[in-house]
């Protein structure tokens, strides 16, 4: 027959096995932000618009997986400009890991399940795990014929020091 300590022993032990990803998990995570060319800027937002990081590449960003709130993921934009290139924005989601899906179902852990992992964060990985942007220059054409074939470009994108050696075509 179990006395009360035993009872109370399994019980524990019990919560402890079940929420896999609270003990095997990180709540945040460590993301590398690279770019070619390098000393790009680099602006983090997360899900609420909330900007989270400004910097220059090549940096290293620690990102919470979680908001604290139950079953509350987070999700990022990472922007990354450089002037005379374009900019690239690459979106970060979080989706459940392997410890809180598989670890869940093998040690049966409805209340890890639905109660511990959930409201730690730790259950989340973000994707993608590191982040390693190549910017295309920007140029006003992208006409690299030398046979006097022309390119059409919005005003905008012709840079100031060529604007003076435009010619109006037509009325």
């Amino acid at each position: 027959m179990l006395n009360k300590y035993k009872i109370v022993m399994l019980a524990v032990s019990a919560l402890l096995v079940t929420a896999c990803a609270t003990i095997l998990g990180d709540k945040t995570h460590l993301m590398n932000v690279n770019s070619t060319p390098s000393a790009a800027s680099v602006t983090i937002t997360d899900e609420k618009g909330v900007a989270v990081f400004a910097g220059q590449t090549p940096t290293n960003v620690t990102l919470q997986k979680s908001d604290g709130s139950y079953w509350g993921k987070k999700s990022y934009i990472v922007t990354i400009t450089k002037p005379g290139f374009g900019a690239q924005t690459i979106p970060v989601t979080a989706s459940a890991n392997g410890w809180y899906i598989g670890g869940n179902i093998i040690f049966g852990g409805l209340i890890g399940w639905f109660i511990v992992d959930p409201l730690n964060g730790a259950m989340y990985n973000l994707s993608p795990e590191n982040i390693n942007a190549t910017l295309g220059e920007k140029t006003a054409h992208n006409n690299k014929s030398t046979d006097g074939n022309i390119a059409i470009v919005l005003l905008e994108d012709v840079p100031m020091s060529l604007r003076d050696k435009m010619v109006k075509i037509g009325k």
